[in-house]
């Protein structure tokens, strides 16, 4: 059950206070984001203890980055759909539906570590393959609430122009983040299983985070992104925090500094501008990724990419700087 919190002002509230408040708008929902805060450090603890390796790296990195994320993401879900206004069972529904799934992913990757296995496009036994689908069950509908979200907020009518456009963007591109899971396990076979595909054996790995190599191979500390061949994980990583980005950019521009250089008009514009910016990387990220080509070893086409990308977001903000500059010089 949920009910109604006034998300049009932050007010000065201690965490007893913010804590009561987001249980009564949704329990479900708030008990998942205190449970992933309660992991992490655990997971800390369980990484320096217990040193086990999965797929190169220490297994328990992996549950340790879900809680991170998961936190971070449900409490920024708990904060948007306090903008709904009017359908109390979509987000009821929403609230629910992603509480759940951020507890089950979380707690069957941890557990898949406790049995010193690998969790995700992991069919080694049928039991493996289960809790594979099972996770991929649950992803699925927790993105579903988020494209249920979108269209909520996309459709209704927000009182401020800047953080309704800061929010439309973070929705958006948060989905583009999420599309870059379905070709983790959408063809992208490694290497290995594909070797054993052609033999006719029976595959125990049916996908990959990384393209053109197995994972668990060289990658970048903690991230674990593959700097041998291309990782879907970065353009996932940047377009799923893309919900954080958006609105930290339009709450900047709501400020009294920005209001006084900026007509709303240009405001929001520069919110469209960092919006375009921040889905075209995100897009960039996955078709570098799709050409197995390593983030940190980008080749000439997708310099090039970057580079245009770059210059096209930094001239259309300087169009808007100049307008900026042109208003507050004139008088009164």
């Amino acid at each position: 059950m949920t009910t109604s919190i006034s998300p049009t002002v932050l007010p000065k509230v201690d965490a007893a206070t913010l804590t009561a408040r987001s249980w009564r708008f949704s329990r479900t929902l708030t008990l998942a984001v205190f449970l992933h805060l309660t992991l992490i450090p655990l997971l800390l603890v369980a990484m320096i203890v217990d040193p086990r390796v999965i797929t190169g790296v220490n297994g328990w990195i992996k549950p340790l980055k879900f809680a991170i994320s998961g936190a971070v993401y449900g409490a920024t879900l708990l904060w948007l759909l306090t903008f709904v206004q009017g359908r109390r069972r979509l987000v009821s529904g929403v609230a629910g539906v992603t509480g759940v799934a951020l507890i089950v992913e979380t707690a069957l990757i941890s557990m898949q570590v406790a049995r010193n296995t690998a969790s995700h496009f992991n069919i080694a036994t049928v039991f493996d393959g289960v809790v594979f689908g099972i996770m991929g069950t649950f992803i699925m509908l927790l993105a579903m609430a988020n494209f249920a979200l979108t269209v909520a907020l996309g459709v209704q009518r927000l009182p401020e122009p800047v953080a309704a456009a800061g929010i439309r963007w973070g929705l958006v591109i948060s989905l583009a983040g999420m599309m870059a899971g379905v070709w983790m396990t959408s063809g992208n076979l490694p290497p290995s299983s594909l070797a054993v595909a052609q033999t006719g054996e029976r595959m125990t790995i049916v996908g990959a985070h990384s393209v053109g190599v197995d994972d668990g191979g060289p990658g970048l500390p903690f991230f674990g992104w593959s700097t041998l061949g291309g990782d879907l994980r970065v353009g996932h990583f940047v377009g799923l925090h893309g919900l954080q980005a958006l609105p930290f950019l339009a709450f900047v521009l709501t400020r009294n500094w920005a209001k006084r250089r900026f007509s709303q008009r240009q405001r929001v514009a520069l919110v469209w501008i960092g919006g375009a910016g921040y889905l075209g990387l995100t897009l960039l990220l996955i078709w570098q990724a799709l050409r197995a080509q390593p983030l940190i070893a980008p080749d000439a086409t997708t310099f090039t990419a970057a580079a245009i990308l770059a210059a096209t977001i930094a001239g259309a903000t300087l169009m808007v700087f100049g307008g900026g500059m042109r208003r507050a010089a004139q008088p009164g």
